[in-house]
């Protein structure tokens, strides 16, 4: 097997890679909606690239959602790009000297045509910002081959019959692209790249985070067989199943290969007509076949073929349905090595459809049913893939499915998708200005987590490491002296655990927490209070942690208070752990028990 992963992170600027609309993808409703056509168009050497003629041979309707803070006219493609945002190179920057790349002089920006309406231009920006460079695992060194910063794609808001609707808020987002060599060793190892790049890519503190901010784009291969891309695993935990479950596809197709050559020795496969069977089904207990038309397809010998498992749950058959799916939209085909009486498909119609199309025991068949074109474009689909099968394994992009197997996409694209950006000048870059960037790089990883072992336990040092608290948790504990366990117990465990309580913590910004962390420091309110008072802030942003406190009644006892419960509990009889015990359960949120043992045990 030869298998590299491409990794897409989300950057988390401020603005846009080409104008000032904001990075964040906007929770406001959409304000205005406009439509698209696109078209396939020649590349700088005149010819047109096979995946964009794929997209546009759907003859598909785009609509765009407008949001008023993150959509303008550059997204709308109304109005030329702006500047390259100087803050996202720099953090790309940074991400080659992280993984060892050597950045370029000079910043080329480069149009990649894509048409299948996820870009308004019909192509995306990007630019080789690093070549070359490596990372270390526990299965070798694994090369990277490039590091380019480009744009984010709009993102999809639903799809029916001929159109598809992008919201643009997410259009434009700056994006690094990690793509390694095909170094990679096996499913595990996969993961074990895709984890560590990820962590690098954290360890900056400068990515976006959360579902759908970061995605892998996986090629595989085997001997005999041909490159897959492999596009939009977002779950770490698919990845092992996803290459798993390519490499068999592709070895079970390299064997179908060699059956048909057996089968057909060297006879070529005739192009089998296409036969309309309308008539047969027009009474049919199957409401799937009672259609305007249906055609069929006799595929000669190729009968036990398309029922032949690649892996679970997915057969022949289920390839040359997704063809006919991408080719022409229909939600499906029925073939002869199904088991036809779930459609239903009665024995009558059975032969009486085997002696229309001339299919003997040795064919398989397929049907397809709908309006006219469309199920004519659909058996042009499962021809295409029915040739392909003499082949094998074939160049391609596909989808990742729910369970880590993959549907079929698009062909994969060529070198005509690229030519250059006429409105972008080149950006040079110096060598000052790597080695000013060189000079604030961000702890590897594994540097981090050595520190951290020092201070920490193994759970919250891997916990803090790489989450976005990290550069909160230095300060804390490097300027407020706070105690580290303290300060990342708080961080990753209090805050996780309000979060899932349907708490808004999400509304407290650093600066909120700097505050918390001082008021602590100064005695203001002990350790237990912590979830009431953050409770309390995240819905009231706007007040003060020290008048959050004095609202809920959350003030530290002082000493005196404090000797004064002591001494009243004492006349109950109860003494040493057992007055402890009844004194923090009543007075828990204001009483450091390790203030009050010392109490207990001086006080007379």
């Amino acid at each position: 097997m030869k298998c590299g992963i491409e990794i897409h992170q989300r950057l988390a600027t401020e603005k846009k890679l080409f104008c000032g609309c904001s990075a964040q993808p906007s929770e406001e409703k959409p304000i205005a909606t406009v439509e698209r056509m696109q078209r396939a168009v020649a590349g700088e050497l005149g010819d047109v690239d096979l995946a964009a003629l794929h997209e546009y041979s759907r003859g598909r309707k785009y609509r765009y959602q407008i949001f008023p803070q993150s959509t303008c006219l550059v997204e709308l493609d109304e109005e030329p790009p702006h500047s390259m945002n100087g803050e996202a190179l720099e953090i790309a920057v940074e991400v080659c000297l992280l993984l060892n790349s050597k950045v370029v002089d000079e910043v080329e920006v480069m149009r990649k045509t894509v048409i299948d309406g996820s870009n308004t231009s019909g192509f995306q920006r990007t630019s080789i910002i690093g070549l070359g460079g490596f990372i270390e695992t526990s299965k070798g060194r694994v090369g990277i081959q490039a590091v380019c910063l480009e744009e984010e794609s709009s993102g999809i808001v639903g799809e029916k019959a001929g159109e598809i609707t992008y919201r643009l808020d997410r259009l434009g987002i700056p994006l690094v692209e990690i793509a390694t060599s095909p170094d990679i060793k096996d499913a595990k190892h996969a993961r074990e790249v895709a984890e560590k790049l990820g962590m690098i890519l954290r360890a900056t503190g400068k990515v976006q985070r959360g579902i759908g901010t970061i995605r892998q784009d996986i090629n595989i291969s085997v001997p005999e067989g041909a490159r897959v891309e492999v596009k939009g695993a977002q779950e770490l935990g698919l990845i092992e199943t996803i290459v798993d479950k390519e490499v068999r596809r592709q070895e079970k197709l390299v064997k179908i290969k060699g059956e048909l050559e057996k089968r057909f020795g060297k006879k070529k496969f005739g192009k089998p007509a296409m036969v309309e069977v309308t008539e047969i089904f027009k009474n049919s207990a199957s409401k799937l076949l009672r259609k305007e038309c249906v055609l069929a397809m006799k595929l000669e010998k190729f009968a036990g073929l398309l029922g032949e498992e690649l892996y679970e749950n997915r057969r022949l058959g289920t390839e040359f349905s997704d063809y006919a799916v991408a080719k022409a939209g229909v939600g499906g085909i029925i073939h002869s090595d199904e088991k036809l009486e779930k459609y239903p498909i009665t024995g009558e119609e059975l032969s009486r459809l085997r002696e229309k199309i001339g299919a003997g025991a040795q064919d398989a068949f397929v049907l397809v049913a709908g309006d006219g074109k469309t199920c004519e474009r659909a058996l042009e689909g499962v021809y295409e893939r029915t040739l392909q099968a003499f082949e094998g394994p074939q160049n391609e992009v596909r989808r990742v499915l729910a369970d880590g197997g993959t549907a079929y996409m698009r062909p994969m694209p060529g070198s005509a998708r690229l030519y250059p950006e006429t409105d972008v000048p080149p950006i040079g870059i110096s060598e000052e200005f790597i080695e000013e960037i060189r000079g604030r790089l961000s702890e590897m990883p594994e540097e981090r987590k050595k520190k951290l072992l020092k201070v920490l336990n193994e759970e919250l040092a891997e916990k803090i490491m790489l989450s976005e608290n990290y550069p909160l948790f230095e300060k804390v504990v490097g300027e407020l002296k706070v105690e580290p366990k303290f300060v990342a117990t708080t961080l990753e465990e209090t805050l996780v655990s309000l979060r899932r309580e349907g708490v808004p913590v999400e509304k407290l910004n650093e600066n909120k927490l700097m505050e918390l962390f001082i008021e602590y420091k100064c005695g203001k309110f002990v350790k237990a209070a912590i979830p009431e008072i953050l409770r309390y802030i995240s819905k009231n942003a706007g007040e003060s942690i020290s008048s959050a406190v004095e609202k809920l009644k959350l003030e530290k006892m002082s000493p005196v208070e404090l000797k004064q419960i002591v001494k009243e509990k004492r006349k109950s009889g109860k003494v040493g752990k057992a007055l402890i015990q009844d004194i923090m359960r009543e007075h828990r949120l204001r009483v450091d028990a390790e203030e009050l043992s010392k109490i207990v045990e001086v006080y007379p």
